[in-house]
């Protein structure tokens, strides 16, 4: 059952097309990956499904409503929520009180606020530094405060938007880990990756981006031999190991 529907999604800024006719379908359940070049149009695309941007062209539909719009935190309360590629967790509140800033969003009672928080802070590994600071962790505690902030919104789709970027490969690994634990609790998501040692690790099916144009789709060993892939993205050599 497809619970994400992109419809000939485009969207322009001024005389550059930055998403150009894309359509493809997110299944219930499924891990998808969304690849490209710098500049390919992935983060825009994610700002066109989350509605922090209106399509010129196209429909997005979520478990069978158009989207056309709703803000974002509509959306949010719907079930789909995204991260940031930049991590802004609020400064002055500690990680706790960010989190409960995302589970607000569900629920209207600060202790059943807080519960939610509590549960997604261990789930996070950010238990132990529920007390701290946003401007005083690290930039893998901040990657996992990001997500720990959405998860807090009890969504059903989760947009990922380069989780792993800036990490070191210990870092990286415990990410994988913790998106796989998110998925198998009946969570889809969408992510997109540049790190491809997550990408091959996490997608069931890879989508591939280039000048605003979705160039190849399918299932990740079946992508990296994709010769438009290679050329676009990849590069000759790649062996599926690599980052």
């Amino acid at each position: 059952m497809s619970l994400l529907t992109i419809e000939g999604v485009s969207k322009s800024f001024g005389g550059l097309k930055a998403v150009s006719g894309a359509t493809f379908t997110l299944a219930e359940g499924e891990m998808l990956g969304l690849i490209g070049p710098n500049g390919a149009g992935k983060t825009t695309l994610f700002h066109l499904i989350s509605g922090f941007l209106r399509p010129d062209e196209g429909r997005v539909r979520y478990a069978g409503e158009d989207l056309a719009g709703l803000r974002p935190h509509d959306i949010c309360q719907r079930g789909m929520v995204r991260t940031f590629q930049v991590t802004r967790p609020f400064p002055r509140l500690s990680v706790t009180e960010n989190v409960l800033v995302g589970a607000m969003e569900r629920v209207a009672h600060r202790r059943e606020a807080l519960a939610i928080a509590e549960e997604v802070l261990a789930l996070t590994g950010l238990a132990e530094k529920g007390g701290h600071m946003g401007h005083s962790l690290t930039l893998a505690d901040r990657k996992r405060l990001e997500l720990a902030r959405a998860l807090a919104t009890r969504p059903k789709v989760l947009l990922l938007d380069e989780v792993m970027a800036g990490l070191n490969p210990t870092e990286t690994g415990r990410l994988i880990e913790l998106i796989r634990t998110v998925h198998a609790r009946g969570i889809t998501i969408l992510l997109i990756e540049h790190v491809m040692k997550a990408v091959m690790a996490l997608s069931q099916r890879i989508l591939v981006l280039n000048y605003g144009e979705l160039i190849a789709e399918g299932a990740p060993e079946t992508i990296v031999k994709n010769p438009k892939v290679i050329e676009a993205y990849l590069g000759e050599g790649y062996s599926g190991l690599e980052g």
